[in-house]
């Protein structure tokens, strides 16, 4: 499988940004900070998110099938319908056996599983959902898009925690290589911006708390940052074999040409503090590339905006790519999507090099003095031969992707 260039010929993004590539491009390529006080959050100890702006699923879905989908589900199915339009594929006349499905999610659908947690103790179990399974469980994000689009291919979703939709495009990848389906919609989404949840997250430690100053929350790099910002979202590529996209005369994007991954086996939250498992699964997508780490000119970081990611993610940029690239991190803009980031960020990073454009690091005022990489404080046209994505979760897991111009 090493060498296989694999297309991306479709692009679906749903993200705080904008609902559909273009928005979500043009606000972080303009460095618009989503981040914003919650009304959903007002008695929590961190009310600061990025929600998805006007997300009106009953327009966007048919207002039946809105209400049997939870959040997740709804913002994959807005994304991917983008997606294979952009590909220029009709559902309707591929070979569905071919098309693979292949996304991930941190949780699946909390807020269906609080709201109807609530229902319980007020009502009685006699009066909770019998949707509330089809609607929560993680593998549903998968199955709901195979049913909406017939595909009847291998159907799969990944966990790994914040690195699964970065991880999901890698095993889509593989799955092209090896030749198990001709197109896979592949990449990620997530709804956990729920009471419980942030509940959670704040309670670790982890959220920012600038409530004074929510639009400058998210601050990856940055001297003065204190924690991430929790965000929603999808982003879905369709992917295909690059001999395949050009005999039907597709327009790529971009090729995925390399898939690291990892696990650091060290803490249940911490990264390596010396980031060797991400450098690890960085070495491992170049030499899948059959690149030298002295080619990388473009960076998009996993870059949260906390302490312990952000230097240790730069330490091993610093030391592992000798080509000095330069490094943004997009979640200034979005805040961090979870489980649906590595996703999101990898359609960012296929759209830096189409467009030759390095967005910039949003909310990156002072640059913390022990970071010694190039950051993109402003955003910059450059050729860009080689770009990584770089993407980490909770337990050590570690995902790197490899991608080049088409």
């Amino acid at each position: 499988m090493a060498g296989m260039d694999i297309a991306v010929t479709g692009l679906g993004l749903v993200t705080p940004g904008g609902i559909g590539v273009g928005p979500s491009w043009a606000a972080v390529c303009d460095g618009r900070p989503a981040a914003a006080l919650d009304p959903l959050l007002t008695d929590n100890p961190v009310r600061i998110s990025c929600r998805v702006p006007g997300f009106d699923p009953e327009r966007l879905l048919s207002a039946r099938r809105a209400h049997r989908l939870d959040r997740f589900v709804q913002f994959a199915l807005v994304a991917a319908h983008e997606a294979v339009a952009d590909a220029g594929l009709d559902p309707q006349t591929w070979d569905g056996a071919r098309v693979g499905v292949v996304l991930g999610c941190a949780d699946g659908g909390p807020g269906t599983v609080e709201e109807q947690h609530h229902v319980l103790r007020e009502q009685g179990a006699d009066r909770v959902s019998p949707l509330l399974l089809p609607m929560q469980l993680p593998n549903m994000l998968a199955g709901q898009t195979a049913i909406e689009f017939g595909a009847t291919g291998p159907n799969l979703v990944v966990a790994t925690a914040c690195a699964s939709g970065a991880t999901a495009i890698g095993t889509a990848r593989d799955l092209l290589a090896l030749g198990r389906c001709d197109i896979v919609l592949a990449g990620g989404s997530e709804a956990m911006v729920t009471p419980l949840v942030m509940a959670g997250f704040a309670q670790m430690g982890a959220l920012s708390k600038r409530h004074d100053d929510p639009a400058s929350a998210s601050r990856p790099f940055d001297a003065d940052r204190d924690g991430f910002v929790a965000g929603e979202g999808a982003g879905i590529l369709v992917m295909e074999r690059v001999a395949d996209a050009r005999a039907r005369g597709a327009h790529v994007h971009g090729r995925i040409i390399g898939y690291g991954a990892t696990a650091d086996a060290h803490h249940m939250t911490s990264p390596h503090p010396d980031g060797a498992g991400i450098e690890a699964a960085v070495r491992a997508a170049l030499a899948d590339a059959g690149a030298d780490p002295d080619d990388v000119q473009h960076v998009n970081a996993h870059g949260t905006s906390t302490p312990l990611n952000d230097l240790a993610e730069a330490r091993m940029i610093g030391r592992t790519l000798r080509g000095d690239p330069l490094v943004t991190s997009t979640k200034g803009v979005t805040g961090h999507l979870l489980g649906a980031a590595g996703a999101v960020e990898a359609a960012f990073t296929v759209l830096s090099v189409e467009h030759e454009l390095v967005p910039p690091t949003a909310n990156l005022v002072i640059p913390d003095s022990r970071i010694e990489i190039k950051l993109a404080q402003a955003a910059t046209y450059m050729p860009i031969d080689l770009a990584l994505s770089n993407s980490l979760g909770f337990g050590g897991q570690n995902t790197a992707l490899a991608i080049a111009p088409a």
